[in-house]
């Protein structure tokens, strides 16, 4: 009990001040499938670093809100909103492709704090330095999970002394190509030496990664050799297995920063330029936690994306909160609404015991929700990312 506390006050120390993520960590591409958006569609989604809120919007969606209960995530969400509308797309493109714009002191008061709320506009004017110039040498080598990138890139070039690798792999023409460079260059070998090994099991580490100690648990308990294999396996599929060539997630946490063939929808430029015209004002930021911004609600959504804060939520006593949550889920849930979350576990289908009200009546998750298995299975295995256990997509019958 004592590490549990322990752990868990690291994990809130270090997520209460900071952006955690600046990326999203999900694939959009497989969303796109599963979510068939369409301008009907009023979507839910935890906002992360915002590029999927971004992204459905670019999809068809009618509105998108974008829900957190870390404003500073959506502090950087409004700043990439308020830069589709107010820059030209190369300094847009410094901004967030390139991670660093050296003249944020002149284009910050002049261009993007006028438009900004008051609150985004505070955190701006205290944290431009993520994208300024420095040791850094990139906003995504900065933030909580890209320290964590910094380091990697630190071991790559200075202890494994991989750079050459790495590089080789991300400019390989296909996944043969990765395969025989991934066995060329041992990268098995000199990855996973045991000063890596040992941090990665880790809470510190894990909590640098937004993974906290519930969702460690999971994995431990569900996966064959625990966290570490987990990690092990999924990097080294992304390397043999998966496609790197447009595998943006992963070169710029190798590189920093991403590159015009590699990096999401929102960040190219003839999507840059529809955002600008207007696309971009179909998303929306609320600082609150997903049942607290669904109780105000009077419209219904159709759309849930739930990333895979319920593994936060998995175990006592923290499903009372999960079970609150799904019960506004249900009482805001169109009659076509549809679900997606992610999951560190092998099944994500844990939720299916919860009891919600429907109708007057008490149901189990299981008795409302229909799974698509096949298409949620078939997706997965092409999810560019890749560090998650499972992916669930749902229909909610009431």
């Amino acid at each position: 009990m004592v590490v549990e506390r322990l752990s868990k006050t690291w994990f809130n120390l270090v997520h209460g001040r900071n952006i955690v993520y600046n990326q999203c960590w999900e694939d959009p591409r497989l969303d796109r499938v599963a979510l068939q958006l369409t301008p009907q569609d009023r979507v839910v989604v935890i906002t992360s670093a915002g590029c999927n809120a971004i992204d459905y919007a670019l999809a068809g969606a009618g509105h998108v809100h974008a829900v957190d209960m870390n404003s500073k995530q959506n502090h950087l969400l409004d700043l990439k909103l308020v830069g589709m509308k107010q820059l030209d797309y190369p300094t847009f493109w410094k901004l967030f492709g390139q991670g660093c714009l050296p003249e944020w002191n002149v284009v910050y008061p002049s261009k993007l704090r006028p438009h900004l709320s008051a609150d985004a506009r505070r955190y701006w004017d205290r944290k431009g330095i993520l994208f300024r110039e420095g040791r850094r040498k990139s906003f995504y080598f900065r933030c909580t999970s890209g320290t964590f990138a910094w380091f990697v890139n630190y071991y790559v070039d200075r202890v494994a002394k991989m750079r050459d690798a790495v590089n080789a792999l991300l400019a390989a023409e296909n996944v043969e190509q990765q395969r025989s460079l991934f066995e060329q260059y041992d990268l098995a070998q000199k990855l996973w030496k045991p000063m890596i090994k040992f941090a990665m099991r880790r809470d510190v580490t894990l909590s640098l990664l937004g993974v906290p100690r519930a969702q460690r648990r999971q994995i431990d308990e569900g996966y064959p050799g625990g966290i570490l294999q987990f990690v092990m396996d999924r990097v080294e599929a992304v390397f043999t297995k998966i496609p790197l060539k447009d595998n943006y997630a992963w070169r710029v946490y190798l590189t920093g920063q991403y590159s015009h063939d590699a990096c999401p929808e929102y960040l190219k430029q003839e999507n840059f330029e529809r955002l600008k015209a207007g696309v971009a004002d179909q998303v929306t930021t609320h600082t609150n936690t997903v049942q607290g911004f669904l109780v105000h609600q009077d419209n219904p959504i159709t759309r849930f994306v739930l990333l895979d804060h319920m593994d936060w939520l998995s175990k006592e006593p923290s499903k009372k909160i999960l079970t609150s949550e799904w019960q506004a889920i249900v009482d805001k849930a169109s009659p076509n609404a549809r679900a997606l979350w992610r999951s560190a576990g092998l099944d994500g289908t844990f939720i299916n015991p919860l009891e919600v009200t429907v109708n007057g009546q008490k149901k189990r998750l299981a008795d409302i929700l229909t799974y698509h298995e096949g298409l949620a299975n078939e997706l997965h295995a092409k999810d560019r990312v890749h560090t998650y256990g499972s992916f669930c997509i749902a229909d909610i019958r009431k």
